[in-house]
């Protein structure tokens, strides 16, 4: 465990906020009031983990004292001390830990909200029909969170899976939760197609982005071509008749993005403008830690079935994290937007890694 950073600045900063949250006007403005207001709460937990921690240390010091005494020591007593520290140390990692942890400074993007990328890989139709069925997911997932899903293009395949789509998510700490979802994810399953009941092996790719505000991404409006169209779709009412549908090309980087879920050509082009920061602005990161770390591979990959970063196997009723070596058995669960368990190992595992640097630094 590497040695704690000073307190003194946390204990501070929460008096400040105290102070702040005691004036008459704090809830004047109910945004800042909420942000404020989940970093007291936060700042609270962090130093009752602290004075925790620290009674745990005095807790063994005493402890060691006792059982290393000699024989001026009731022997009771040692044998008592003795079997106590094995849960004092324990309690004491636990603590440390969360402390620790509640102490890095947050990254950049955690607080922002979300654009979801998923893309049909390997597999051909069935990887379509798995690439609806995963967005499904998530967006159940998100429901459950309290946060908002919307679909910002889609582009469907002949038995109505999705070849790619694009959602916004927003809420609290969306990308935070959901940023290690990036990357390609595996299934392997019997096809409603295949007669003879073997098990395919698809891919889907996932990309997740933070979304990008007009501060922190520049655009050109002269470097862009925007063209519209109509919108197509399986016919009924929910096809448009007017040409609403908005095609945005970044000429400098060649990136494109076509939303149509919008009933007004105003509505798409602000998402497909909201799509193309999103993208802009993890293209300008990814370039900005390639100087300092470029064993990191980026998000999605090629979309080949070697490469992946999560298997759901369906005969086996099982997913695998193979990033964290994490195994579930209760695939119907997650695929309602089940993912609490996984997400929660791999934020984790992050967290741990940020400490490993510490130490080393240390």
């Amino acid at each position: 465990m590497p040695r704690l950073p000073d307190i003194a600045p946390f204990k501070l900063r929460r008096d400040e906020l105290d102070a702040r949250m005691a004036s008459p006007e704090f809830y004047a403005n109910p945004k800042v009031a909420a942000e404020v207001t989940r970093e007291h709460q936060k700042l609270c937990a962090l130093l009752d983990d602290y004075a925790a921690l620290e009674k745990v240390d005095r807790e063994i010091a005493d402890a060691e004292g006792i059982a290393c005494e000699g024989s001026g020591t009731d022997a009771e007593m040692r044998e008592l001390a003795a079997a106590e520290l094995p849960g004092l140390r324990e309690r004491r990692e636990a603590l440390g830990r969360a402390v620790m942890g509640a102490m890095l400074p947050p990254e950049p993007s955690d607080s922002r909200d979300t654009i979801l990328e998923i893309r049909a890989g390997t597999g051909g139709e069935e990887a379509a029909l798995f690439a609806a069925e995963l967005a499904r997911a998530y967006q159940r997932y998100a429901e459950g969170r309290g946060w908002t899903f919307e679909a910002l293009g889609t582009s469907l395949s002949e038995r109505g899976g999705f070849r790619e789509a694009s959602f916004a998510i927003k809420g609290r700490d969306v990308y935070r939760q959901m940023k290690f979802e990036s990357g390609v994810h595996r299934v392997q399953r019997v096809p409603e197609t295949e007669a003879a009941g073997r098990v395919h092996t698809s891919t889907v790719t996932v990309a997740v982005l933070p979304e990008a505000g007009e501060v922190d991404v520049k655009i050109d409006p002269q470097e862009l071509e925007i063209t519209v169209q109509r919108a197509s779709g399986p016919g009924g009412q929910g096809v448009n008749t007017t040409d609403s549908a908005v095609r945005i090309v970044h000429k400098p980087t060649g990136l494109t993005v076509y939303c149509a879920d919008g009933r007004s050509q105003q509505k798409n082009k602000a998402s497909a403008l909201a799509v193309l920061r999103a993208r802009l602005l993890q293209r300008k990161e990814e370039e900005e830690r390639a100087h300092y770390a470029a064993e990191r591979r980026g998000q999605i990959g090629t979309g080949d079935r070697s490469e992946r970063v999560r298997t759901y196997n369906f005969p086996q009723n099982r997913l695998t994290d193979h990033r964290i070596g994490l195994t579930l058995h209760n695939l119907p669960r997650v695929m309602e937007g089940g993912f609490d368990e996984v997400m929660e190992a791999l934020q984790r595992d992050a967290m741990e890694k940020r400490l490993g640097q510490l130490t080393i630094g240390n």
